[in-house]
């Protein structure tokens, strides 16, 4: 396939092994362009220490400038000082976007992501670029409002900006405002891990399901508020089994606690941040993923195609204006319960366990749905017809 742009700058918050949504899009698209054939560059926040330990949520985390190359993509990971209120401290944000922009035909922002908008307001000029929206900023109201003139300004400039799904293009008032300069364009992923684990993934899966012979509920994400976690737990209270919550945040202490008052410290494993072939296994040996999220800061939920694409059913929520249950529907893939509602998040649960041609169901179908929509082709030709629109190349792409 032709790319409607010889090379592209990405700029993103993090990238992996950093692990999150808009993370693993970014790779993802970036490793599918550079395959392509396009020169790719990503400048993001390096989020490890010196010592090699994560310093993503650390106020005062120092983390040093790092270069490096993943799957033919240059990852420039740049220096951070601090982190106060989400807002990553980078004094080398403005200098790194001067010389990485030279020679690059198009700039791709991901965003929210307000150190990499002041960053660019005193260089853009002339030059494109297009916005990929990954959420609005819902809960962090004060740096939303101080944000809020820059991000305006930054959506104004571009070229195009990119939705993640038509529900969240048409409920998010910011991507309301860019009228006809808004085109959806789903996240999409690397498939084949999920699709066909390896022989490790599912000797790894059996010994889960060998340790845990009951019901095994999983939690996928960062321990944040918005993504409800507390909603899990308040579930596991009416439902037979385990909650294998995977996943690291500022919320853990307090979901330690408040699982040790519930009552359920030995039915529920923290497990922290896992690799990609242990969290496959998981996939596998889950009999549903849980995906309570509570607000639209959740746009789009990557989890639940990885879920798909496991043969896991997946269990969410109804969020107004979020594309949540548009990549996992009702009925198709799995259940979608009210939000903030831990009594029909149990109840659905129930459902899979007393009805295991149901669960089989949503399994057969969930990989199906994955391929159709969120591969990493799909995305990539989606992604390059963008691209020629925002050059003034039409017709150029997929």
């Amino acid at each position: 396939m032709s790319s409607a742009a010889g090379s592209v700058l990405h700029l993103a918050k993090y990238y992996p092994p950093a692990r999150g949504g808009m993370e693993i899009h970014v790779q993802t698209l970036a490793r599918a362009q550079a395959r392509a054939g396009m020169r790719v560059t990503v400048l993001c926040v390096n989020h490890l220490g010196e010592d090699g330990a994560e310093r993503t949520h650390a106020g005062l985390g120092f983390t040093p400038e790092v270069v490096g190359e993943d799957e033919g993509v240059r990852v420039v990971r740049l220096s951070r000082w601090a982190n106060l209120a989400r807002l990553d401290l980078a004094p080398g944000v403005a200098a790194a976007l001067a010389r990485e922009r030279g020679g690059m035909e198009l700039m791709h922002v991901h965003a929210p992501n307000p150190l990499m908008a002041l960053g660019l307001a005193p260089l853009l000029g002339d030059q494109p670029f297009i916005v990929t929206h990954h959420s609005d900023v819902v809960r962090q109201r004060v740096l939303g409002r101080l944000f809020a003139p820059m991000e305006g300004w930054l959506y104004g400039r571009a070229r195009l900006v990119l939705a993640t799904s038509a529900a969240y293009a048409a409920a998010s008032p910011l991507l309301r405002r860019q009228g006809e300069r808004v085109e959806v364009v789903p996240l999409g992923m690397e498939l084949s891990p999920f699709l066909h684990p390896g022989a490790g993934v599912l000797e790894e899966a059996a010994k889960w399901e060998t340790r845990l012979p009951g019901p095994r509920w999983l939690f996928v994400g960062r321990l944040v508020s918005y993504k409800g976690a507390e909603v899990a737990l308040e579930a596991l209270r009416h439902v037979d089994g385990a909650l294998l919550m995977v996943g690291s945040g500022p919320e853990r202490p307090r979901l330690e606690r408040l699982a040790d008052g519930m009552g359920l410290s030995e039915r529920v494993h923290f497990l922290g941040q896992v690799g990609d072939e242990a969290l496959a296994a998981l996939y596998r040996c889950a009999t549903a993923l849980w995906f309570p999220s509570v607000t639209r800061a959740e746009a789009f939920g990557q989890a639940q195609v990885e879920a798909m694409a496991s043969t896991c059913p997946v269990l969410n929520t109804a969020i107004p204006g979020s594309g949540v249950p548009w990549v996992s529907p009702d009925g198709e893939t799995g259940f979608t319960v009210p939000v903030g509602d831990g009594r029909a998040l149990a109840s659905a649960a129930g459902r899979l366990v007393a009805e295991p041609s149901l669960r089989r169901r949503f399994a057969e179908e969930g990989p199906r749905r994955a391929v159709r929509l969120f591969g990493a082709r799909a995305m990539l030709e989606g992604t390059s017809r963008a691209y020629a629109r925002a050059l003034g190349r039409p017709g150029h792409g997929a």
